[in-house]
């Protein structure tokens, strides 16, 4: 296995191949442009490893002993990692493409392929996975506002993010225009908005069964 940089920004590029020889060829590439690359010759010893929190993508064998390439995406899409995958094979077939990529796999090269367009496909990965990562940071932020809230402040953002004015809340939940506008401005504040509009969008982000609490 490839030692590791401590830098927690840096891209990494797993690379999961039974082939010495593919594992070897395909670290130099990266290295040579750059970029991190942790080796594994199996998808039990992927598994197995402890992996830091680093932005990067999997470059993956289809046909491999045991477990295929194919298996291992299913294993971390049940672990709710979505770590953006690049499938290669030399026995690819349409159905195979078409798993794949239904699964979200970034592409799927048939061996042999140019070495720029495997890095294309690399770059493309790891950006997908720092947008990713920034959503996923994004939405634990405006959870973690949306648990700061009171019941009454929830329902009032309920509201508020389905278009309703002050007094149509008002007249839902039996209180005053004022006391509407009262807990409308601490869920702004609470929630770190400074407009209806950024408000609506953060209400958007939030997993479906928390907003569903909320519906009318």
């Amino acid at each position: 296995m490839t030692a590791l940089t401590s830098d927690t920004d840096r891209p990494l590029v797993l690379i999961v191949d039974d082939d010495d020889d593919v594992r070897d060829s395909l670290q130099e590439l990266m290295l040579s442009v750059g970029l991190d690359v942790c080796c594994f010759a199996s998808p039990r010893e992927l598994l197995e490893s402890e992996l830091p929190e680093r932005p990067g993508c999997l470059v993956l064998d289809v046909r491999m002993p045991g477990s295929s390439g194919l298996d291992l995406q299913h294993q971390l899409a049940s672990r709710g990692n979505p770590k953006p995958i690049i499938f290669l094979t030399g026995h690819g077939d349409i159905p195979m493409t078409v798993q794949a990529m239904k699964a979200g796999a970034i592409d799927f090269l048939t061996k042999p392929f140019r070495d720029q367009t495997l890095l294309d496909a690399v770059i493309a990965g790891i950006e997908r996975d720092v947008a990713q990562r920034a959503q996923a940071e994004t939405i634990m932020q405006h959870v973690g506002r949306f648990t700061s809230l009171t019941p009454r402040e929830r329902q009032v953002l309920r509201e508020v993010a389905h278009g309703r004015l002050n007094k149509q809340i008002a007249f839902e939940l039996g209180i005053s225009e004022i006391t509407v506008k009262l807990h409308r401005s601490n869920v702004m504040r609470k929630m770190q908005t400074i407009s209806v509009g950024e408000l609506i969008r953060a209400w958007d982000t939030l997993p479906v069964d928390l907003r569903e609490k909320y519906q009318p």
